[in-house]
């Protein structure tokens, strides 16, 4: 595929599915996959380079794993901040379901009712190893040692972690470095770092099969990058170049691990994912063009983001145009090694493999579903997306006409209106109520009103 085709996806339709032919399965027995997921933090829509319109990002590795891959021009984070992303990536399932709706609710920790894919990899044999930011429970029984992992190396809490000072400070426990369950010093530049101990865990268990968990906590606010990476921007904003900066560090960091897959013998036999835990922020200079808004918020440019998947052996590389959640990532890790999910519990995402494979037919997902638990929430279905706004107005917008969300059609559609409003209604009812008990400032408007709720 020439590289000005790939850019056609801008502005078109859920409907189609362009793989440049489909891979046959192999009929003969093959080992496991290994499994890397890579989550970027903050990351806008147009920050990669295979998405920056500008040419004025610099990520070679990571364009690289694109083009060995498949690249999800609708992929979605399954929400607007990190902590809950995060907890839905980890079980498949919308985190609503089990009241993790906001970022504060990684205070209380993930659930431990739930079930992780490093537990159901662990179990299946698989060495697991997590590297960056945890941001799901500050207590020990949270720790991701307990939560299916053999091995951790990096921080517990939020996402504004200091990338130069690595050591420890007594009164910022939820910050400090652990390495497993041990508090350390460390020096360096922590994307550096991260990558550093994911090449090793790599080579560690090359004979695999291994779960890599590779959670950057980059681009996250504070900007900090090293000098020499700032200076070779001049986007006019200091800024810009230093989060640019810290893109070239990720970059280079993820460039490490692919290298290691190829030293070790093992590339071609390992599923890879990449994705940004939701939005590009505004208070880090992203770029999510041509979407609309940024980090916390349900229009486009909240939730949809840089979303890959690479597996040489399997996967022939192209382009698909359908839509899809982080939520999916654990079913399809499942699918492909060959585990039967736990039937206690309902799960939300979708094996992504058939579509991956070309196929054709009735979408992955009926509907798609966002909630923060602050009055601010959407759904999509099809080309249609339906905000219920801060503002107090339920907006309807055409995606396959209008990618950037600036033409409200809810007074033409009335009836699509109310029909995804009711599908709404009817996910919320399913969800659990929110844990830190925070209960929303209002209720989704009235059938036939449109006003601010009461």
């Amino acid at each position: 595929m020439k590289r000005r085709d790939f850019f056609k996806w801008v502005g078109l339709g859920a409907a189609g599915v362009g793989l440049g032919g489909a891979t046959v399965w192999a009929r003969r027995e093959r080992k496991r996959p290994n499994v890397v997921v890579i989550v970027s933090d903050d990351q806008g829509y147009a920050d990669v380079g295979f998405q920056d319109r500008r040419r004025q990002v610099r990520t070679p590795a990571i364009d690289r794993l694109a083009a060995s891959g498949i690249c999800m021009t609708h992929g979605y984070a399954s929400a607007y901040v990190c902590a809950p992303t995060r907890a839905g990536l980890l079980t498949g399932r919308y985190q609503q379901r089990f009241g993790f709706y906001r970022a504060p609710d990684s205070r209380v920790g993930l659930p431990r009712t739930e079930r992780t894919i490093a537990d159901l990899l662990k179990q299946a044999g698989y060495a697991t190893g997590c590297f960056g930011k945890w941001h799901l429970g500050l207590e020990p029984a949270y720790h991701p040692l307990r939560r299916g992992f053999d091995e951790f190396y990096g921080f517990l809490g939020h996402g504004a972690h200091d990338y130069f000072d690595l050591t420890h400070k007594p009164d910022q426990a939820h910050n400090a470095i652990y390495r497993n369950d041990k508090i350390i010093d460390d020096t360096g530049y922590l994307t550096d770092n991260l990558g550093r101990e994911a090449c090793a865990f790599i080579e560690r268990h090359q004979d695999g099969p291994f779960f890599l968990y590779l959670p950057f906590n980059a681009v996250h606010w504070p900007l900090q990058a090293p000098e020499e990476d700032i200076r070779a921007f001049d986007t006019g904003d200091r800024e810009r170049d230093i989060l640019m900066g810290m893109l070239v560090r990720m970059d280079a960091a993820v460039g490490r691990v692919l290298d290691t897959l190829k030293e070790t013998g093992v590339y071609e036999n390992t599923l890879v994912f990449y994705f940004s835990d939701n939005g590009g922020a505004l208070k880090n200079r992203s770029n999510n063009q041509p979407l609309r808004d940024y980090k916390h918020s349900c229009y486009e440019g909240g939730v949809r983001v840089p979303f890959c998947v690479s597996w040489p052996a399997e996967l022939t590389a192209g382009v698909c145009h359908e839509p899809v959640i982080s939520l999916d990532i654990m079913l399809t890790i499942c699918a492909a090694v060959g585990i039967e999910l736990p039937g206690d519990r309902v799960y939300d995402g979708r094996n992504m493999l058939p579509i991956l494979r070309g196929r054709k037919g009735p979408a992955l997902h009926e509907r798609l579903f966002w909630d923060g638990n602050d009055d601010h929430w959407a759904v999509r279905e099809g080309k249609w997306k339906l905000v219920w706004s801060k503002q107090g107005a339920l907006e309807l917008y055409d995606l396959s006409e209008d990618i950037g969300e600036q033409s409200d059609v809810a007074a033409q559609h009335r009836e699509i209106v109310e029909r995804l409003e009711q599908h709404y209604r009817r996910w919320r009812g399913e969800m659990a109520p929110p844990m830190g008990g925070r209960q929303p400032k209002g209720k989704p408007p009235a059938k036939k009103t449109r006003k601010r709720p009461v």
